[in-house]
C-alpha cells in the first residue's frame, strides 16, 4: 500500500503525476466538484448568517466512499487541486467531505505539471488558504441567490425555464446596449482630401500626401462636411505648386506583446484560430494536463491557463534567454529581461502568465504527437511568449510635410530595419512597411491628381467573442475562469444569438434585459458587478467578513424582489410576422430566434411544427424549396431541410402528418433509410419488443418504446482474428512457390 494519497481534479492529471511521483504515493482523481448546494432547494439560510448547507453529489458517492478508503490507508493525503479559488475550494470539500482533520492533510499547488515543479509542491506543502476558500464560497452564495430568487420571477413574469445570473445578465446588457446604439445611431457625413503626387522625374514613384491643415489649423475627421466644403477646396487648390516642406526621418521601436492571460489568449485565438472561448479552454486544458510524448511519462506542454496574472518564474525567464541567444543570437535578447505588469483590477499576481513549461519544446518538433487544433493552440503560446522576451523591433520612420499655396499635406511612410521579436510572432495590423520615394526639402512635386472621397460615420460593431471578452475584462466582470461558460450560457439560454461571429440578442433576451434593468438596476450593472469582484478580492486577502458581503447585497435585492411580484405585468415576447404561408396548414410564418440563428416557424405551433430556414438576405433558403422528388408513401412533393449539424435530407411536405425523411446521397437523390428489424429480445428495461438499426458505429438494439425507454445495445461483432507474422509469411512463401511452380 503506498504511504501518500494525492487527490487531484482530473483522470489527465491523474495519469501524469502519477507516473512522476513514483511507487510511494497513489493518485487519484475527485473529477471536479463533490459537493455544492441541493438543486432542489436554496440551500442557504439566510436567516443564520447566510449558512450554507452542502450535499454530496449524486455522481461522486461512490467515489468519496473509494477516496475515504484508500485515505485510511495511507499516512497523508495531499490536496492537489488547481491552483485558483476554485481549485482551492474543491480542496476544502474534499477535507470535509472525506472528514479530514488538517493534521491529516496538506496543500500542494504547481503552475505547470513536469516533475521539477511537481515534486518541488510535495516538499513545501502548505495548509488550506480559508480566505480563497470563503472568497469562492461567496461567489457561490451570490451567484445562488441570484438565480433561484430571479429565475421564479423570469418564469412567472416572462417565460417558464428562463434562468437570471450575476454575471450573465450583465454581459446580456451590455450586448443589448450595443445593439441600442446601433440602432440609434445616425451617420454623419464628412469627405476627405487626398493627392497624389510624384518627382518630376519621367517614371517616378508616385505617392499619397492627406490633407493636413490650412493656415496651421489642423483639419479633423469631421471638418469637411459635405461635398460643398469639399468643392471650394478643390477650387481653391487649382494652379497650385506642391513644395516639400519638411521631411523627418528617425528611427522607432516597436515593444513586442505581453504574454498571455486566459483574457488575452481567448481573445487571439479567436482571432487568429477562429475558436471559440470554450474551445479555447478546453483545448489548453489538455496542454496543461499533459501530453504524451516519445517515450516520456507525460508532460504539462503549458502553465496554469486560468490567470489574469503576467508574472514569470525568473528560471523559466532565464532559460528561454538563453533558447532565444542559441536559436536566434545575442542581437535578438533585449538589453535587460522583460517585466510585464498586469493592469486587469484586482489580478493575482501570486499566478504566472501562460507560457510554455519549456521553450526548447518547439512546436514544429512535436507536431506529430498533437492533434491539428492541440498543435496551433500550442504554437500560438509557444511564439508569443518567445517573442514577449525578445527585442524590439525597429522601424525607420519617414514623415513628409507637403504645402500648396496655404494647405498642407502630410503622408508617412516606414521601412522595418530589424525584425526583433516579429521573427516570431507576427502581427497583423497597421504595421504595412509603406515606402516613399527619396525627397528633398523645397522639391517640387507633379501634381497626379486630387482624390476628393465621401464617407460617413459608422457605428460601433456588435461584439464577437473577443471583444466582448476584453469588455468583461476591462469592467472587470468575472474572472478568467468564468469567461467561456458565461458566453456559452448566454447562447444556450437564446438570449442572444450569432450572426457569423457577431453576437445579436433576441427577442426574448432583450424582454429580460429590460425587465432586469428596469426593476434590479442596482445589482444588473457593471458597476456594481465589478464591486462585487473587488469585495471577493479582499475576502481572500481576509480584509472583509464574507457573510457582511452578502448580507449588503441581500437586504436592496429582496425590496426590489418585493416591488417587481408587484407590480410587474406580465411580459410578451413578439415574434416577427411574415407574409410566407406555411406550406403545410397555410398559416403565416413568424421569425423566431434560436442560438444557430433566425429561422421560420408557423404560427399554428404547437398544432403545426412546420420550420424553413432563412437565408443571409433573410429569406427562405434555397436548401427549404421544394424538389422533383416525391414521397414513397404519400406522393408529396420532397422539400430538402438542413439539419441541426448541418447535414442535409428529404423531409416530407406534409410533415408531421407524414414523418417520412430521407438521406441525400452525393449526387443530390434521396437514400431510403434502411426500416428497423424486428427481433425477439425484450428490453430488460421495461418489456417492450427491441429493434436492431445500423448505426455509424455498427448494428444495435434500441427499444421501441422510444423515446418513453430509451435503452439502447451495441451489437458486439467477432474481431477479425490477425494472422501472425509468421502465419503471414509462410503464406507468402506458398503463395510465391505456386506461383513459381505455374510458371
Amino acid at each position: 500500500m503506498s504511504k501518500y494519497l494525492v487527490i487531484v481534479e482530473s483522470p489527465a492529471k491523474e495519469r501524469t503525476i502519477s507516473k512522476i511521483l513514483g511507487k510511494d504515493f497513489t493518485v487519484k482523481s475527485s473529477y471536479g466538484h463533490i459537493r455544492d448546494l441541493p438543486k432542489s432547494k436554496l440551500g442557504i439560510d439566510i436567516e443564520d448568517n447566510f449558512e450554507p448547507t452542502y450535499t454530496n453529489m449524486p455522481k461522486a458517492k461512490k467515489l468519496i466512499s473509494d477516496l475515504k478508503k484508500t485515505a485510511k490507508n495511507t499516512d497523508r493525503v495531499y490536496l492537489a487541486t488547481d491552483f485558483d479559488r476554485e481549485g482551492e475550494a474543491i480542496a476544502w470539500h474534499l477535507k470535509e467531505a472525506l472528514k479530514l482533520s488538517d493534521s491529516e492533510i496538506s496543500r500542494i499547488t504547481f503552475h505547470e505539471i513536469t516533475p521539477d515543479a511537481i515534486l518541488d509542491s510535495v516538499k513545501h506543502p502548505r495548509d488550506l488558504d480559508m480566505g480563497l476558500v470563503n472568497s469562492q464560497q461567496t461567489r457561490r452564495l451570490l451567484d445562488r441567490l441570484v438565480g433561484y430568487k430571479l429565475s421564479p420571477l423570469l418564469w412567472k413574469k416572462v417565460k417558464i425555464g428562463l434562468s437570471a445570473g450575476r454575471v450573465q445578465s450583465v454581459a446580456v446588457l451590455i450586448i443589448c446596449n450595443r445593439e441600442e446604439e446601433i440602432k440609434n445611431f445616425i451617420p454623419t457625413e464628412y469627405w476627405s482630401i487626398e493627392a497624389e503626387l510624384s518627382k518630376l522625374e519621367k517614371d517616378a514613384m508616385s505617392f499619397k500626401a492627406q490633407l493636413f491643415s490650412k493656415n496651421n489649423v489642423k483639419f479633423d475627421k469631421l471638418s469637411i462636411q459635405n461635398e460643398k466644403q469639399s468643392a471650394a477646396i478643390l477650387k481653391d487648390l487649382e494652379n497650385a505648386t506642391y513644395i516639400v516642406q519638411s521631411v523627418d526621418t528617425k528611427q522607432r521601436k516597436r515593444s513586442p506583446y505581453a504574454p498571455y492571460t486566459t483574457s488575452t489568449m481567448q481573445q487571439d485565438a479567436s482571432r487568429r484560430l477562429g475558436f471559440s472561448a470554450s474551445k479555447t479552454m478546453s483545448i489548453a486544458q489538455r496542454l496543461y494536463e499533459g501530453i504524451h510524448i516519445e517515450k516520456s511519462a507525460g508532460m504539462g506542454l503549458i502553465t496554469y491557463m486560468r490567470t489574469d496574472s503576467l508574472n514569470i518564474a525568473k528560471s523559466a525567464q532565464s532559460e528561454t534567454l538563453k533558447f532565444i541567444e542559441s536559436s536566434y543570437g545575442d542581437k535578438f535578447l533585449p538589453k535587460s529581461p522583460r517585466i510585464y505588469k498586469t493592469k486587469t483590477k484586482g489580478a493575482q499576481e501570486a499566478h504566472e502568465a501562460i507560457r510554455p513549461t519549456s521553450p526548447n519544446r518547439i512546436p514544429s518538433q512535436i507536431k506529430q504527437y498533437l492533434s491539428t487544433d492541440d498543435f496551433s493552440l500550442y504554437d500560438l503560446i509557444w511564439k508569443r511568449f518567445l517573442a514577449s522576451q525578445m527585442a524590439d523591433a525597429i522601424y525607420n520612420t519617414t514623415t513628409i510635410e507637403i504645402s500648396a499655396k496655404n494647405y498642407l499635406f502630410k503622408t508617412s511612410g516606414s521601412t522595418l530595419l530589424f525584425d526583433g521579436f516579429l521573427k516570431v510572432y507576427s502581427i497583423d495590423d497597421d504595421e504595412k512597411e509603406i515606402k516613399l520615394p527619396q525627397l528633398s526639402k523645397t522639391e517640387n512635386l507633379s501634381l497626379l491628381q486630387i482624390i476628393p472621397q465621401q464617407h460617413f460615420t459608422e457605428p460601433p460593431p456588435r461584439y464577437n467573442e473577443a471583444s466582448l471578452i476584453k469588455a468583461l475584462e476591462e469592467h472587470a466582470i468575472g474572472r478568467p475562469s468564468t469567461y467561456a461558460p458565461t458566453i456559452r450560457t448566454i447562447l444556450d439560454r437564446l438570449y442572444v444569438r450569432l450572426d457569423g461571429k457577431k453576437f445579436v440578442p433576441t427577442n426574448l433576451g432583450i424582454v429580460v434585459n429590460d425587465v432586469l434593468k428596469n426593476h434590479f438596476s442596482n445589482i444588473i450593472n457593471v458597476e456594481f458587478t465589478a464591486g462585487i469582484e473587488e469585495k471577493l478580492d479582499k475576502i481572500a486577502e481576509d480584509k472583509i467578513v464574507w457573510q457582511n458581503v452578502l448580507k449588503d447585497f441581500y437586504e436592496p435585492f429582496e425590496k426590489d424582489l418585493e416591488e417587481a411580484e408587484k407590480n410587474l405585468q406580465r411580459q410578451k415576447i413578439h415574434a416577427q410576422e411574415t407574409f410566407e404561408i406555411c406550406p403545410n396548414c397555410g398559416k403565416n410564418m413568424l421569425i423566431r430566434d434560436s442560438r444557430r440563428g433566425q429561422f421560420l416557424g408557423c404560427s399554428g405551433y404547437p398544432e403545426c411544427k412546420t420550420t424553413m430556414s432563412l437565408g443571409k438576405d433573410g429569406k427562405v433558403a434555397a436548401d427549404q424549396q421544394k424538389t422533383d422528388m416525391k414521397c414513397d408513401k404519400c406522393q408529396s412533393p420532397l422539400i430538402k431541410k438542413t439539419g441541426f449539424r448541418g447535414k442535409q435530407y428529404l423531409s416530407c411536405k406534409n410533415y408531421p402528418e407524414c414523418k417520412t425523411v430521407y438521406n441525400i446521397d452525393k449526387d443530390g437523390n434521396k437514400v431510403i433509410k434502411l426500416e428497423p428489424e424486428h427481433t425477439d429480445i425484450k428490453c430488460e428495461k421495461c418489456g417492450s419488443e427491441m429493434l436492431k438499426r445500423m448505426g455509424k458505429r455498427g448494428p444495435f438494439l434500441t427499444c421501441s418504446a422510444f423515446p418513453k425507454c430509451r435503452n439502447l445495445q451495441w451489437i458486439k461483432t467477432p474481431k477479425a482474428k490477425k494472422e501472425t507474422p509468421k502465419t503471414a509469411e509462410t503464406k507468402t512463401s506458398k503463395s510465391s512457390k505456386k506461383k513459381t511452380e505455374d510458371k
